[in-house]
């Protein structure tokens, strides 16, 4: 199996699969650590997962405090609401920064028997004769691979384009275009254990408790609502989208009051959400490129790696037909497995987007959570954050 990317989804199918005894290359073209545009938080239900992987204990050790209450910071509103605690009794999410999670998973990979190509990047892929012929180049040491496999895994993310099948094409910029941003805070005054959603004109966000006394701020933002806040401004993007998401929440204004900035602000974009094709010719997609939930929900990491667990048992209970060239089967069952527990979530998360943009919406909605801070603890439990994984292929 020939896996392109490294990330938190290709990492955890490189590693079950060579555990499984499969032959394993992955390629990934960046160095880690790296720091990555992301929410970083890990929902209660993929903590079976990384224990089956051995890295539970890790994990723990490493993550921010568990993630006790969901809540809003809109305007003038601090709403807050209990977590709903996941598939295993009183378990609960945390976050983990992605330069922490992802070298523990891809060096967890590496250590189970997969044959790791970093600062490589995938140029081709073709299949000839049942057979896969995919050309990497790695441009600082001027190498060039040539490898071949049965079966090719797409995990390289949706928000890169290239020429390979799973990549998306260039598209024409838009006014309504999501950019994502993402920054680490220290010194912060949001309370332990809490993790609200920020609502504002133009775009969403949220807040957590990370790694080492971190708070990470992520959120998206129109492209039309960044290039009217950075008229006649000399400061960066980031410097602008913050100023308006505490503008607009006094949650945020009052959390990062003497906080610091650690490192600088990440950028990326535009977000690219909705289902891919899941299965064509022999090649799989997981993680991003098989689908992407608006990050409203904090679900991606937990789809990811989830999606390599359902993905890498539905290849090894098919994995005569597969090394066969008959990839058919396999790709409709995983097809079916992946809208069945990813589907609801892709729903919830674009309608919870698009109601958070939007100011009549969101002071129409917010009294009524004030007064009923469980229909909060529902919508997030709506998102997928107690749907169990591992029964999905049992």
């Amino acid at each position: 199996a020939l896996i392109i990317g490294g990330g938190p989804a290709g990492a955890t199918t490189a590693w079950l699969l060579a555990r499984a005894g499969w032959s394993v290359v992955l390629v990934e073209k960046k160095i880690f650590p790296r720091r990555k545009v992301c929410g970083e938080y890990l929902s209660a239900t993929t903590l079976p997962l990384l224990r089956k992987l051995g890295l539970g204990e890790a994990f723990l050790d490493l993550a921010g405090p568990p993630v006790r209450e969901v809540g809003i910071y809109a305007g003038g509103y601090q709403l807050r609401a209990p977590m709903p605690a996941g598939d295993q009794a009183g378990a609960l999410g945390r976050a983990l920064g992605r330069e922490h999670l992802d070298t523990l998973l891809l060096a967890g990979a590496g250590h189970a028997g997969a044959e790791i190509l970093q600062a490589h990047q995938a140029t081709e892929v073709e299949r000839r004769h049942g057979i896969f012929h995919c050309r990497t180049q790695a441009p600082a040491h001027k190498t060039r691979e040539k490898l071949k496999a049965r079966v090719v895994i797409a995990a390289h993310g949706s928000w890169e384009h290239g020429k390979l099948p799973t990549q998306m094409p260039d598209k024409r910029a838009r006014p309504s275009d999501l950019l994502a941003f993402k920054a680490h805070f220290t010194h912060t005054q949001l309370p332990s254990g809490l993790m609200p959603l920020l609502a504002f004109p133009g775009g969403y966000g949220g807040m957590v408790h990370t790694d080492h006394a971190r708070v990470s701020l992520s959120c998206c933002i129109r492209r039309d609502t960044l290039a009217r806040l950075r008229a006649g401004q000399h400061g960066s993007a980031g410097a602008a989208v913050l100023g308006h998401i505490m503008q607009h929440c006094d949650g945020v204004r009052q959390a990062l009051s003497g906080a610091q900035r650690e490192g600088a602000w990440l950028a990326s974009g535009p977000l690219q959400t909705g289902v891919r094709r899941l299965h064509r010719d022999g090649i799989f997609a997981v993680g991003n490129a098989a689908g992407e939930a608006h990050p409203v929900v904090a679900e991606g990491l937990s789809m990811a790696m989830q999606g390599a667990w359902i993905l890498s048992a539905i290849l090894g209970a098919g994995r005569e037909q597969v090394l066969q060239g008959e990839t058919g089967a396999s790709g409709t069952a995983y097809a079916r497995a992946w809208r069945r527990h990813f589907g609801p979530r892709l729903r919830a998360a674009a309608l919870f987007a698009h109601l958070a943009m939007r100011p009549a919406a969101t002071q129409l909605l917010l009294p009524l959570l004030q007064c009923l801070p469980s229909l909060l603890t529902a919508c997030t439990r709506l998102s997928g954050k107690t749907t169990p994984t591992l029964s999905v292929t049992n």
